[in-house]
């Protein structure tokens, strides 16, 4: 039995999908610490990762078999943290069985197959959220706050995703011991073969979607790419629906620390700030500067569990009936469409690409 049920107050019972790296150092953890999750289950083809898990989650439910997840009428929403090409055939599974979603990014690996999963969750009244943690980020939380209430006419944005050559030594000092298995369900052929197309869609879908959160949405962009031994980049100028325009700089991997953030400038105000490698557990550093008062300042943000936090914005979404705070199904949508678009930008020479004009996938 669960020794974590938060016995006070009402609780999602949620079943977890997959017992591999993002799961084990995330939402396991974040459904165990999470003020309104209940951890009703755990899913996944590896008897031997899903015994190791349940031994330390204590889930009232394991399973080999997700269709027999999906029937245990305990379970009201799944979270699904498994490789990019099963998510939508996973999602549309849990949807048609009556499950709420919490869905990994990137969404998908096309924009038809997201649609219709968008289009489905929306026919059966259920939530469909994109696990986009960074929403959750406590520094850019009070920045989006101030960026809409304090800074006027917003003109420009300036945001950079950089990974680095000592990301792994840093994680493994940070993260808790993984664990992998012979069994373990892989998609076909090698994701890593064509590492533009496998960056863009792991390391982009987090800078694409930190631009959409402050600026909504973008109509088109023109990118310029590069790659020497083991250093890939991408910088990407963008035009905002709202008439702002902007600069994006994907970069794995930098000789430098973890380098992420960004900076908006507006009429009566501009924003910096300055977010980590998210193992780390740390919110973003903001740099607020307000012409009103002429003063600069950085708010205080000790709650680093940005995936405890996006868990429980999910089950208040359900349970409190309250609109997702979260990255949604069209957030999803939009941020595959940026993806693809600049990739097509680059493979056309440095074009212009409009959003709304591309299909197919990565």
């Amino acid at each position: 039995m669960n020794t974590n049920v938060k016995k006070d107050e009402r609780c999602l019972r949620v079943g977890v999908l997959g017992c591999g790296i993002i799961c084990q150092a995330a939402h396991l953890i974040g459904s165990s610490k999470a003020k309104n999750i209940h951890l009703q289950a755990i899913c996944d083809v590896s008897e031997e990762l899903l015994n190791k898990m349940a031994a330390v989650y204590e889930p009232d439910s394991i399973y080999t078999d997700y269709e027999k997840m999906l029937a245990d009428s305990a379970v009201e929403a799944v979270i699904i943290g498994i490789g990019d090409q099963f998510h939508v055939p996973c999602a549309k599974q849990a949807i048609l069985a009556g499950k709420h979603v919490l869905l990994e990014k990137p969404m998908g690996v096309s924009i038809e197959e997201c649609l219709e999963l968008k289009k489905l969750a929306e026919e059966r009244g259920l939530l469909l959220q994109v696990g986009h943690m960074k929403r959750y980020d406590e520094g850019l939380q009070y920045a989006k706050r101030f960026k809409e209430e304090k800074m006027g006419e917003i003109t420009t944005y300036k945001g950079w995703y950089c990974d680095s050559i000592g990301r792994y030594t840093l994680t493994d000092n940070v993260m808790p011991i993984l664990y992998s298995s012979s069994s373990m369900k892989k998609p076909e052929g090698n994701p890593k073969a064509m590492l533009d197309r496998y960056y863009l869609l792991g390391h982009g879908s987090h800078l694409f979607d930190t631009s959409l959160y402050f600026m909504g949405p973008i109509r088109d962009v023109c990118a310029r790419y590069i790659h020497k031994e083991n250093l890939h980049s991408w910088l990407i100028d963008c035009n905002f629906e709202s008439g702002a325009i902007g600069s994006l700089d994907l970069t794995v991997a930098i000789a430098q620390h973890w380098h992420e953030g960004c900076e908006i400038y507006g009429t009566e105000g501009t924003v910096y700030a300055k977010t980590f490698n998210p193992w780390e557990f740390r919110s973003s550093v903001v740099e607020c500067f307000d012409k009103s008062t002429e003063t600069a300042f950085t708010p205080a943000a000790f709650d680093g569990q940005f995936y405890r936090r996006e868990l429980e914005g999910f089950a208040e979404s359900i349970l409190e009936k309250v609109p997702c705070t979260g990255a949604t199904a069209q957030d999803g949508i939009m941020i595959m469409q940026a993806l693809i678009a600049t990739y097509q930008s680059v493979q056309e020479g440095g074009t212009w690409v409009k959003l709304k004009d591309v299909k197919g996938g990565l």
